[in-house]
């Protein structure tokens, strides 16, 4: 049974700040319901204890103000484990949710603990689940020494973009990584030398805000996290410390330990769905305190909307969700250091409360002014599961787009499809026909051509068709149109020829990624072709199916090294150098870019074209470039352009074609090409340089 609830009369708190914050005088705490009827506050020893140690009654008339209800506790403090229950009217056909029974987090909660016992089934059923249930801790945000870390501010230009996921990094046995760190934020500082070593100077990690594992197929775990049950809290199972706070604090030294090694983070995060689900799903937080406020639902408030694919959407333009997003964006960046955030189907948050398309979504007008949130980069999924795609035309000034034209196209166009010679153009350019109507830079366009969606850049070349067996759907979840070639066998092949057209094929979709206008981004294992053996939704394999195998980097050596040595090729670019102030036209005119096809000044854009050639300069005027890519399956014999001065002759600095080491090169070791003509190979990237 719980302890008796106990009024706080003398001790009201007040509506501002929400969350449990600690004071002189112990803990504030406020919360907001709108259609409330009760709430109390519980207080716990441990986080599977069966009952509350305390209950304290919140009195609507001395702890409530407005829809905020508060209370201030004396003699508590950080550590403190806690849940509310709020008692309100049951009307599902009206929206209305309320489940006394169940224990709720805090949405402003900066940490949550789960029990050992955690059963995501007991908010479902009927009954009380305290044992069971996820539960928030009192944090003082305040009490770490950052000794004098802040956020990067990288430019975009600087950056190559790093997608990982925590886990995944170290949790195989081959990492090196002690037993006891791996597949936590503590392991993942032991591999920061490998990242500066290859280049990247951002991590984009995939969700670390605290999620429901149980969120998954029977029998499978939530394994990237696109579940999120907080906004603030910090997933306390990618912590090797076991105290309630720990999490906190070892998600801090890795922020100060990648800027001390010059690389940014960026949060993948997830501000459209909850873990709650639909109709059927556990009542966890939003669901229980006010559904109709935070969610948007349908049919009178009947059914959730699923713009997200997942069960719900957040009502995000509505200003409670407004003022939560925001707020917890700011601590992520205040607090937390952050460099930057990547927004999972960012369309939704440009939604109404009914589902409509906004023209001027306050949402994202208030990331994109919030004076808190100036310089920290903002990158958008630009579409939906609803249909919604936005891709060229997401609202702000300052928003990044994952390009998912520019993954399409190069894909279509790298396998040989026809027609695809314009498009494949635009891409390598900056995607002018999306971008260059706006006077924007051209590092709007996040260039990418895998992600931790779909398949592996491995498997991409590898198989024709998803294997998805493993997840337990039938094969009937993931992508189908997936623009994929196997190259003629279906998976792993001891076929010399196949294998060696496969890593041919794996180089030139990383020289197009990390040599095009625009901020590129690759996938954690990409530059070790790392297999997930076809399966292209592997978000519920928590194993070595989604774990980085790192005896891969000794097996496929050579495409690690071509993706170092690509990076340091961008670095001879001046706007890379300088970090870029010039939007996508100005830059196209600056650097004079010509098209091509085999002949100079020829481009061949006719349908049943697969090759294309660009030549280019830096800002400058120093440095001189040329780009050629045969995506036919016989050689063809491109003429080159004349260097802008004699004494300057064409250095091959990559090749495809050749094997390692002469498949790239620095520039300052790159061999001269004195012929007016160059033999690109079959389905082969070339770049040349001259001068320096």
């Amino acid at each position: 049974m719980d302890a008796p609830a106990k009024p706080l009369a003398d001790a009201a708190g007040a509506a501002d700040p929400l969350g449990g914050h600690v004071r002189p005088d112990g803990v504030g705490f406020s919360i907001f319901s709108k259609r409330a009827t009760r709430v109390e506050l519980l207080l716990y020893d441990r986080a599977d204890a069966p009952a509350p140690s305390r209950v304290i009654a919140l009195d609507p008339r001395h702890n409530r103000t407005h829809h905020y209800w508060h209370a201030v506790v004396p003699d508590i403090g950080p550590g403190q484990i806690y849940g509310y229950r709020v008692h309100g009217p049951r009307a599902p056909d009206r929206g209305l949710r309320f489940d006394p029974d169940k224990v709720l987090l805090d949405p402003y909660a900066r940490a949550v603990t789960f029990p050992d016992g955690y059963d995501r089934a007991a908010a479902m059923r009927p009954g009380r689940n305290d044992a069971v249930s996820i539960k928030s801790v009192v944090a003082d945000e305040r009490a770490y020494d950052w000794e004098g870390d802040a956020p990067l501010r990288r430019p975009f230009a600087q950056t190559v973009i790093y997608e990982a996921h925590v886990r995944g990094f170290t949790a195989h046995p081959s990492s090196g990584v002690p037993a006891a760190r791996r597949g936590t934020y503590a392991g993942f500082i032991d591999k920061i030398p490998y990242l500066v070593d290859l280049g990247v100077t951002a991590v984009e990690l995939l969700p670390i805000f605290a999620f429901d594992p149980q969120d998954a197929p029977p029998g499978r775990l939530n394994y990237w996290g696109y579940s999120p049950v907080s906004f603030f809290a910090p997933h306390p199972q990618y912590s090797a410390r076991r105290d309630l706070l720990g999490p906190l604090d070892e998600l801090r030294d890795l922020i100060k330990a990648l800027h001390r090694a010059g690389i940014e983070v960026i949060l993948d995060v997830v501000y459209n769905h909850t873990a709650e689900g639909d109709a059927r799903g556990p009542v966890q937080s939003f669901k229980g305190l006010d559904a109709p406020t935070y969610y948007t639902l349908e049919d009178g408030g009947a059914r959730f909307a699923n713009y997200s694919g997942t069960g719900n959407t957040l009502n995000a333009n509505r200003s409670v969700v407004r003022r939560l997003i925001l707020q917890s964006l700011r601590y992520w960046v205040r607090e937390m250091h952050v460099d930057g955030f990547r927004f999972d189907l960012a369309s939704i948050l440009a939604r109404d409360s009914d589902g409509r398309p906004l023209p001027e979504p306050p949402l994202l007008w208030d990331i994109d002014s919030d004076p808190v949130l100036a310089g920290t980069k903002l990158i958008a999924e630009a579409w939906d599961a609803g249909g919604l795609y936005q891709v060229g035309s997401f609202a702000g000034d300052f928003w990044k787009e994952w390009n998912g034209q520019f993954r399409d196209d190069l894909r279509a166009f790298l396998r040989g499809d026809p027609g695809m010679v314009p498009r494949a153009l635009d891409r390598l350019l900056g995607s002018p026909d999306l971008y260059g109507k706006a006077p924007r830079e051209p590092e709007r366009s996040i260039n990418f051509v895998t992600a931790h969606d779909g398949f592996t850049l491995n498997d991409l070349v590898s198989y024709d068709d998803k294997h998805n067996e493993a997840n337990g759907e039938g094969n009937r979840d993931g992508e189908r149109h997936n623009l994929s070639w196997n190259h003629g066998v279906e998976g792993p092949t001891e076929d010399p020829a196949i294998e060696a057209l496969r890593n041919r094929q794996v180089k030139n979709f990383l020289a197009v990624t990390l040599l095009s206008l625009g901020a590129p981004m690759i996938v954690m294992g990409d530059e070790v072709r790392r297999t997930q053996r076809g399966n292209n939704n592997a978000y519920c394999q928590d194993n070595e199916l989604s774990w980085l195998d790192w005896t891969l980097l000794e097996r496929h050596g050579d495409v690690h090294r071509f993706v170092r040595e690509l990076i340091g090729l961008r670095w001879h670019r001046d706007h890379v150098r300088d970090g870029g102030s010039m939007t996508l036209a100005e830059m196209r005119e600056r650097a004079r870019v010509r098209l091509h096809g085999v002949r100079v000044g020829e481009p061949d854009l006719a349908h049943h074209s697969r090759s294309l050639a660009i030549s280019a300069s830096n800002l400058s005027g120093t440095l001189h470039m040329y780009f050629a890519i045969n995506a036919w399956s016989e050689p063809l014999d491109f003429e080159l352009p004349p260097t802008p001065a004699q004494e300057l002759s064409w250095r091959r600095v990559v090749d495809t074609q050749l094997a390692p080491p002469e498949d790239i090169c620095p520039l300052e070791e790159a061999r001269p090409i004195d012929a007016d003509a160059y033999r690109v190979g079959p389905r082969s990237v070339l770049a040349l340089m001259a001068g320096g």
